[in-house]
């Protein structure tokens, strides 16, 4: 193509970052400094305990979130981690992903509720998430990495950037899909928006929301691969070395490894999700039924019930 038609957005881009870089580089210095004593506390929780501790902790987490099969499940599954000597990195990266899905959250459930308020803000916040949603994750990187330098700090950037479009738009559609009744009868007994959008949107809208918050876990953990190409250690950096050096055991144990924290954190949140009724019929399905009381003899039903005492009373004498 002709040089002159040639349009220089790469350069302009270039020039942005530079700029960004050289007057705010003490501003991306507090945020890594932040980001990082986020993450180094929630990796000391998880990997400081004893390991039959934590997977003690989270079976009964999953216990309660479901019930006991999902619990016995959950608890192989972390023993088969911990037997393939995989338990550190699988904690490094679950780490990153809560780390990196709460800030996500953090700021996804307040744009989602903006957006639902406000056609104008809808209509500026959607194709910004149009844009995050289908930029390719390695993008995200080359900014972050000149921003954040090589670390964690940067997977934690790029994978909120690339996790929190669905939080958005699921907050956005369960608030919009509130039925107008219900609200109109919270404004007619004089409630204000506030105790609305608290009391009856948020709840109403809960299935969607938490929806969103699953969506926005699960990515959060299929960036894990990529952040451990800038850095970040964890299953990410053993599936990396795995490429580098073609060794398939190693790549298949951090994989399944990899897969058994998304099913984990999946079912997890999908049952924390449901409402209470909806988990106790489930716990209830998964205990033995209790059978029925035995119907009475039909001879039995339909005998007539005995004839009440009946006294005339006493009349009062003249």
């Amino acid at each position: 193509m002709n040089e002159y038609l040639r349009i220089p957005f790469g350069s302009w881009v270039s020039d942005v970052v530079d700029l960004v870089t050289t007057n705010l580089g003490g501003f991306f210095d507090v945020v890594r400094l932040v980001f990082s004593f986020f993450y180094e506390w929630v990796a000391y929780f998880l990997s400081a305990p004893p390991f039959w501790a934590v997977v003690i902790v989270i079976a009964a987490l999953a216990f309660v979130a479901k019930g006991w099969k999902f619990a016995v499940g959950t608890a192989v599954g972390l023993l088969f981690i911990g037997t393939v000597n995989q338990w550190e990195n699988a904690m490094s990266s679950l780490a990153l992903v809560l780390v990196a899905s709460t800030l996500a959250i953090a700021l996804s459930i307040p744009l989602g509720v903006l957006a639902a308020k406000s056609d104008v803000a809808s209509a500026v916040i959607r194709p910004v998430l149009d844009f995050m949603q289908t930029t390719p994750a390695f993008v995200y990187l080359i900014p972050a990495l000149l921003l954040f330098r090589v670390g964690v700090v940067p997977g934690i950037v790029a994978t909120i950037v690339f996790a929190m479009a669905p939080g958005v738009r699921l907050t956005e559609l369960g608030i919009r899909g509130v039925d107008q009744e219900v609200v109109e009868a919270g404004q007619a007994f004089g409630s204000s928006p506030w105790r609305i959008l608290r009391q009856i949107q948020l709840p109403l809208a809960k299935p969607s929301i938490m929806a969103g918050v699953n969506q926005v876990i699960m990515l959060s953990l299929s960036m894990v691969v990529i952040a451990g190409m800038v850095g970040a250690g964890g299953l990410g950096g053993d599936i990396v070395a795995s490429l580098n050096r073609i060794d398939v055991g190693l790549g298949a144990e951090a994989g399944v490894s990899v897969v058994i924290l998304a099913i984990v954190l999946d079912r997890m949140t999908a049952a924390l999700g449901s409402d209470r009724h909806s988990r106790r019929v489930a716990r209830a399905q998964n205990r033995r039924s209790v059978p029925p009381a035995p119907a009475p003899d039909r001879a039995e039903a339909e005998q007539p019930l005995p004839p009440a005492d009946r006294r005339e009373p006493a009349t009062a004498s003249a």
